[in-house]
């Protein structure tokens, strides 16, 4: 009887996680008509992809190390130089895979 119950536990809480996931969606997508197009939002808006990215990036290349260091300036300066991010990618792997390779 307990692991009938536990099952629909389970299930409950996963349906549940994903209506409030899909709704969170949906919700964005209304409410994104009715954002504003110009000004200091726009701005924001538009710098909040980096941040982001920076937020995921930083950590991770702190706690890598002086290679997670040099392999981030390596690929953050391949991606300014070339825009290419797949090579960017490429270069910054490239680094820390030969960083551990040589025990750095």
């Amino acid at each position: 009887m307990i692991s009938q119950d536990l099952d629909l536990l389970v299930w409950l809480t996963i349906f549940g996680a994903a209506a409030v996931t899909y709704s969170l969606r949906i919700g964005g997508l209304l409410l994104a008509g009715k954002l504003p197009k110009t000004g200091r939002f726009k701005r924001f808006m538009d710098a909040l992809p980096g941040t982001i990215l920076l937020s995921l990036i930083v950590p991770a290349a702190l706690a890598a190390g002086p290679i997670g260091w040099l392999a981030t300036l390596c690929t953050g300066l391949c991606s300014l130089k070339t825009g290419n991010v797949f090579l960017s990618m490429i270069v910054g792997i490239v680094i820390v895979a030969g960083g551990r390779l040589y025990g750095f």
